[in-house]
């Protein structure tokens, strides 16, 4: 018998806004925490935007400079959310050294799938760490880094109309995307989309 290799996937994704921007926007917020589809976004943390980010099953922290822990602590894995969030589809990062980056993360065990060429010299690669995906951008201007989050929810439409976003049609076909406005009051750029 051959068993598969265990891959890193998602536990936390630890973010610097206050937890009552994320109640604001109709997340459920337990001890600082938005559980959402298996993953735990941690809310008040130092920095601004995703600051990092923490796997089950890794074996090296070597990720290229992407701020990466060990799993960091218990707690709910999902809730039930008034804007009807229901999964995490993919947590965003960008990299000046796309293939170096890309190169890190293969050495490191994450799912590698595929990488599209999204024009003007621009990749992005896209790995599954558990229950999302990781997209990884570049080249971009700056460190390795994380930039955004992908949130699936339940009705885009209702979503969209309580966070103030307009609804329009995705890059993969047959799925639908909302940006919550910059002013909304938190430092991710987040998005929300239909179900796969």
């Amino acid at each position: 018998m051959i068993l598969a290799a265990v891959r890193p996937s998602v536990d936390s994704i630890l973010v610097a806004d206050p937890p009552e921007a994320w109640e604001a926007l109709g997340f459920t917020v337990v001890d600082g925490v938005v559980a959402v589809g298996g993953v735990r976004i941690r809310l008040g943390c130092s920095g601004e935007g995703i600051v990092g980010w923490s796997l089950r099953g890794l074996v090296t922290d070597d990720l290229d400079g992407l701020p990466t822990s060990p799993p960091v602590g218990d707690g709910p894995d999902t809730a039930t959310h008034p804007n009807g969030a229901i999964a995490v589809d993919h947590l965003v990062a960008l990299t000046p050294d796309f293939d170096r980056t890309v190169s890190r993360l293969v050495d490191a065990g994450l799912d590698y799938r595929r990488t599209r060429e999204a024009g003007e010299g621009f990749r992005q690669a896209f790995f599954v760490v558990g229950p999302c995906l990781l997209e990884l951008g570049g080249p971009a201007s700056g460190d390795v880094r994380f930039w955004g989050l992908t949130l699936v929810v339940a009705d885009l439409d209702s979503a969209a109309s309580l966070l103030g976003a307009r609804a329009k049609d995705a890059v993969q076909p047959g799925r639908r995307i909302a940006t919550v406005p910059a002013d909304a009051g938190i430092s991710v750029p987040l998005a929300l989309m239909t179900p796969r």
